[in-house]
């Protein structure tokens, strides 16, 4: 290790950071690609065949070619995500958070903070004014 120059080595960290990052890359368009809602199997096929065999063209043609829509779709996914989530929420506030013992007031406190929290992602209230309200209601 003595006789190894420090210019080798950052080229070296260089290689290996572009390395993991080509794979990054690599991995969000297969991703992408099985995702996408406007492609049949055949497509997916094509794009996946083409991304592997001809990996640096075939992610370059992908990017120019579906590029711009990538966003769009990473959009949508997180939103269905972010829904389900809220629904996930609402019904565990609506069974009592699972948790037995007081099924009366866990009720209506889990009710009562869904709707606060509904007012936050309407905007109806502030961060402030939610944290307070929260606050208050599980003192």
């Amino acid at each position: 290790m003595d006789d190894y120059p420090l210019l080798n080595l950052f080229w070296t960290m260089l290689e290996l950071f572009v390395f993991i990052l080509w794979f990054f890359l690599l991995f969000k368009i297969i991703t992408d690609i099985f995702r996408s809602k406007d492609m049949g199997g055949w497509g997916k096929a094509g794009w996946t065949i083409f991304v592997i065999l001809l990996p640096l063209i075939g992610v370059l043609v992908y990017l120019i070619a579906r590029g711009g829509s990538m966003a769009e779709r990473d959009l949508e996914q997180a939103q269905r995500t972010d829904e389900a989530f809220q629904a996930y929420i609402r019904r565990a506030a609506a069974d009592g958070g699972g948790g037995g013992g007081a099924g009366g007031a866990g009720r209506s406190h889990a009710d009562q903070l869904a709707k606060l929290a509904d007012l936050k992602t309407t905007g109806a209230i502030s961060e402030e004014e939610f944290q307070k309200a929260k606050a208050k209601l599980l003192a």
